[in-house]
């Protein structure tokens, strides 16, 4: 069993597997549990000679101090975290970091938009809205039925929640910009919350173009400190240059530059594929 360097152990207590090589993970982390806010994420060494994660935060809880996390493994180090089981500590973590999600009441309702994995992100945010008396609608958006999670947790979050599927399985066919639509159709919407795959957060954010729709997206940039100082997780924001672990991770959708931070995610992904490859 791998135990942390430090005094406090980041032990799992939890683990379950939502859909295909996606995982739920409770584990204990009371000095970070204590100081969480909607929005902020952490970073997971999950072995000794790990690289380091940066990773979503889906809830927590101070008292029990214990945080949540969906991990989906894509490459060697989160395929190395979803091999840990109940009883196994994360060599670290690190956090909470980032800034917390922009929450306020607002005169029209809110919509959280969450694309597979960003499902979970978008949950704690979801309940700061609602208890400053907002309408909530939350959205899930999955390829498939069998790929979709957490959405009852996002159920018991919201006021009504939409799920969509590209092929039809459940709920409405297409994308979760076809369910946004029958909500803005119905309903004056004030603020979005998109948190996914990047396509999916620039198609969000152009639907809402002009709309008068505060939208907010959610960057997990290739990122190594998390503190700023590395660099790795510059974005331009507003024909500026922004961290996304320290200035985000949550941004304007409208003013970020959706071309360059696509480039800037594929530069590894080679040589991710081989280091994936190389420990099978």
């Amino acid at each position: 069993m791998t135990k942390s360097r430090y005094k406090q152990e980041f032990k799992i207590l939890e683990k379950r597997e939502l859909c295909p090589n996606t995982y739920y993970f409770k584990f204990s982390a009371p000095f970070l549990a204590r100081k969480i806010e909607a929005g902020q994420f952490i970073i997971v060494r999950p072995n000794e000679n790990s690289e380091r994660m940066p990773l979503s935060i889906a809830g927590w809880d101070r008292e029990q101090g214990y945080i949540e996390i969906i991990i989906m493994a894509a490459g060697r180090t989160s395929t190395e975290a979803v091999r840990k089981e109940v009883g196994d500590c994360f060599t670290d973590v690190v956090g909470p970091l980032g800034q917390r999600s922009h929450v306020a009441k607002y005169e029209g309702a809110c919509v959280v938009l969450g694309g597979g994995y960003g499902t979970g992100a978008v949950i704690p945010t979801a309940r700061e809205l609602k208890k400053l008396g907002n309408r909530v609608y939350g959205v899930v958006g999955a390829r498939s039925k069998d790929l979709l999670i957490m959405v009852d947790e996002l159920r018991a979050a919201c006021d009504e929640v939409f799920v969509t599927t590209n092929d039809g399985s459940a709920g409405i066919q297409g994308f979760v910009t076809h369910a946004m639509e029958k909500i803005m159709e119905k309903e004056k919407v004030s603020m979005a919350l998109a948190v996914g795959p990047v396509p999916m957060m620039q198609a969000v954010t152009k639907m809402t173009e002009g709309k008068d729709v505060e939208t907010w997206v959610s960057l997990n940039a290739i990122m190594v400190d998390g503190t700023g100082m590395c660099g790795a997780c510059r974005v331009t924001v507003g024909g500026k240059t922004r961290f996304a672990c320290y200035h985000g991770p949550d941004f304007l959708g409208h003013q970020v530059d959706f071309n360059e931070l696509t480039k800037r995610q594929k530069m590894f992904v080679e040589k991710e594929k081989a280091a994936l490859e190389a420990m099978k």
